[in-house]
């Protein structure tokens, strides 16, 4: 009896342990299932034929028109305006006396100076006279050489502290803003006027790294302004900053004559189109279908109903159109919608 039941309990482990490992294998079967399906599932994508495209290769690039030159002069000596001789608006020229700061203590410390330096002076012609006959050595000769040089020096300053109350113009130009009236009290440093040059303007714009290279240094742009749609402007570029910013954008200026009538305003906007207007016909595709960025040089094309990751060397950008110069030969199908659920070789499906 005994035997029977051992037996009878061997069996039933054996059958428990016998179910087990199916149902184990029947949930790993199920999850290699799974997997598999997975794997095989088909990516909903959008795509686009890569074709030759006639465009127009003008580079156009917007920016605010600036003046040539633009200063802020400011007081050189502490007092109070005693003259104001311009207006705001009023043209000047370089060195024109702008403003004059009360400046009595300045012409006294110089009439001051200017009798030391004549008295040194006197002194000195009497000296060398008297050194002939005997009359004074040579120390003393000497003694007052040194005074006529310090008295001299002290002249000096003092005609620059007389300077430095006249308030000029350091080029010419307009008179943009005026900080101070008649009886204003200034300190060294402080803003008087604000002075512009607008006899040319200088448009300031950025360019991206695929187009940077066409530019030099003096060559025309041609440069519109919607304040002035019946008339055309042409500059020059004057500078093609030698690194790019943040982001992969190359700063430029644009030097712009201004009208006899002085039309061009700074703070105008301005549009520059850069290059010849013609069309060309080039290799594109569709700047969405760039991995990131047109600076990954990366795209996906459907090929056997797969997305293959392919290097696109990319050229010039037209608005959504981007330049293929190689690894992207026309007629093929290239994705531009859904990339972020795919890797190399991932099954994709193509919808409208």
């Amino acid at each position: 009896m005994k035997k029977i039941v051992i037996t009878g309990l061997v069996v039933v482990i054996a059958l428990a342990g016998i179910i087990y490992t199916l149902k184990n294998n029947q949930k790993s079967n199920q999850l290699e299932t799974e997997v598999v399906a997975q794997q095989n599932a088909e990516v909903s994508v959008r795509t686009e034929r890569v074709s030759m495209q006639k465009l127009n290769t003008q580079y156009v690039t917007n920016g605010i028109l600036i003046p040539k030159q633009e200063v802020m002069i400011s007081a050189e000596i502490n007092g109070r305006i005693a003259k104001l001789l311009v207006e705001e608006g009023a043209f000047v020229q370089k060195g024109q006396i702008l403003a004059v700061i009360e400046g009595d203590k300045q012409n006294t410390s110089l009439n001051k100076a200017q009798a030391v330096y004549d008295n040194a002076l006197s002194d000195f012609n009497r000296y060398k006279t008297a050194l002939v006959t005997g009359g004074v050595t040579q120390q003393q000769v000497d003694q007052i050489s040194l005074q006529v040089e310090n008295a001299k020096n002290d002249l000096a300053n003092a005609r620059i502290l007389v300077s430095d109350s006249n308030v000029k113009a350091s080029f010419s130009g307009i008179i943009n803003k005026r900080s101070i009236e008649v009886g204003t009290y200034v300190s060294p440093g402080e803003t008087l006027f604000e002075v512009v040059n607008v006899s040319a303007l200088k448009l300031r714009v950025n360019v991206d790294e695929k187009n940077v290279n066409m530019l030099k240094v003096g060559q025309s742009v041609n440069v519109k302004l919607p304040v002035f749609a019946d008339k055309d402007f042409v500059g020059k570029i004057r500078f093609i900053a030698p690194k790019a910013d943040s982001d992969l954008n190359f700063p430029i200026e644009i030097e712009i004559e201004n009208t006899n009538q002085h039309e061009l305003k700074a703070g105008m906007y301005a549009t520059a189109y850069i290059g010849d207007d013609q069309e060309s016909t080039i290799l594109t595709v569709p700047r969405a279908a760039f991995v990131g960025s047109v600076s990954s040089n990366q795209v996906f094309i459907v090929q056997d109903g797969k997305a293959v990751l392919k290097k696109a060397i990319a050229g010039r950008v037209y608005g959504d159109y981007v330049e293929i110069i190689s690894g992207i030969e026309q007629g093929m199908d290239v994705i531009t919608s859904g990339q972020i659920n795919l890797v190399d070789s991932t099954p994709v499906k193509t919808v409208q």
